[in-house]
């Protein structure tokens, strides 16, 4: 299929997602992927297209990077511990789980069994950003230890994936000095520029977080490495910006979910082969057994320690996958340590897994705060409204 053809009919999909999503009130990252499933199946059509692996590459980094501008550093500090503790259980539980199922009952290798544990270990920030955003719960604390904990887990994903497979190359050092300078100077230098640049209908600031992405992706590609974890330190010390500078980070994430995203979602539904998956349904019942059991065994207590009143959708929410599943799946296929089976039943596994518990937490979970439209501003806290008052009393001369 011709590029442009291929582009059209995704395009097509893009909108109809957009508008089942508003009918039926379910996030339309949901139906981006659910939709790219039943069009990879149907018309056969290829997620491995140069220029689509491109746009849904660079997504994924925006995501991570916006999740990152999303996170209060003052939030973070105060509940780092139960970020850390959540997220290392839900990566610890499921990455042993799925590597013991793959390596005994399976009779896999061992390096395949490690990138099943590895690929089914993840949550993906990516689609809790986006379940976030969509419900308004991203500006509140519950939405905000949730991101705080997906980028542990995807944090340690990455570190087992690089440490038991992945050589870095002599690019490394370049890719952590880059790194670190661009997490170090951005915050100074961004007042600077936008305040000489900024908004202007040519968007320079939007430029400026692109070619530094860009720029960490390329490093990161030549060092073997992943430029989201960088991507999301990034956005999180950009975070008091955003804050002074909010339209500016409202038309960043207008570009990522009108244009980028659905691409990124539509890829990853196109990645799953339900031939390979209903010829080996056992297969994936024990890898979904895998993946979930740990994650709400272990998750749920925790989240009831430092969530209560959103354990349940924490937990859900923790127990998805997208991103760092199908990198992980990928790498495991391209380096031919898992065949072309092995990689649709791992990658449907993930795609369930960001379907599936994702839509039960909206529809049944989603905090009352959360309103009855998807869509929908949330109102402010009681204590936000508390200290408005206060500061108009004070600035009124009477």
């Amino acid at each position: 299929m011709e590029p442009l053809q291929l582009a059209a009919i995704l395009a097509g999909a893009v909108l109809l997602a957009s508008m089942v999503s508003v009918e039926i009130g379910v996030s339309v990252a949901l139906v981006e992927l659910a939709l790219g499933v039943a069009l990879g199946n149907t018309f056969n059509l290829d997620p491995n297209a140069s220029w689509l692996a491109f746009i849904a590459g660079f997504a994924s980094v925006v995501l991570t990077f916006l999740a990152g501008a999303e996170v209060d550093p003052d939030d973070f500090r105060e509940r780092f511990g139960a970020s850390v503790a959540i997220g290392v259980v839900s990566f610890a539980g499921p990455f042993v789980a799925a590597t013991l199922v793959a390596l005994g009952p399976l009779g896999w290798s061992t390096k395949a069994s490690l990138i099943a544990g590895v690929a089914l270990s993840t949550t993906s920030l990516a689609v809790v950003y986006a379940v976030l955003v969509e419900t308004g719960l991203n500006t509140v604390r519950i939405g905000k230890l949730i991101m705080s904990a997906c980028f542990v887990t995807d944090m340690c994903t990455v570190i087992a994936l690089s440490l038991i497979f992945i050589k870095p190359t002599v690019w490394f050092p370049v890719f952590l000095v880059v790194s670190v300078a661009f997490i170090v100077l951005m915050p100074k230098l961004s007042p600077w520029f936008f305040g000489r640049y900024g908004d202007r209908v040519i968007e320079p600031e939007i430029k400026l977080v692109f070619v530094i992405l860009f720029v960490l992706m390329v490093l990161g590609n030549e060092a073997n490495s992943q430029a989201v974890l960088p991507a999301f330190v990034l956005g999180l010390v950009m975070s008091r910006h955003y804050r002074q500078h909010q339209e500016e980070q409202r038309r960043l994430r207008v570009v990522a979910f009108a244009f980028l995203t659905p691409f990124f979602f539509l890829r990853g539904g196109l990645n799953v082969s339900l031939a390979a998956v209903f010829a080996n349904l056992g297969i994936l019942g024990a890898f979904v057994a895998a993946k979930m059991v740990p994650k709400l065994g272990l998750v749920y207590p925790l989240a009831r320690r430092h969530a209560r009143s959103n354990a349940t959708f924490t937990t859900l929410l923790m127990s998805t996958g997208l991103t760092f599943g199908t990198i992980s799946s990928l790498y495991g296929l391209n380096a031919h340590i898992i065949d072309r089976t092995q990689f649709s039943l791992l990658v449907t596994v993930v795609v369930l897994s960001a379907i599936v518990p994702t839509a039960i937490a909206q529809r049944w979970f989603s905090p009352p705060r959360a309103g009855e439209h998807p869509h929908r501003p949330l109102p402010p806290e009681p204590s936000e409204i508390l200290i408005g008052e206060s500061t108009s009393r004070q600035h009124d001369p009477a």
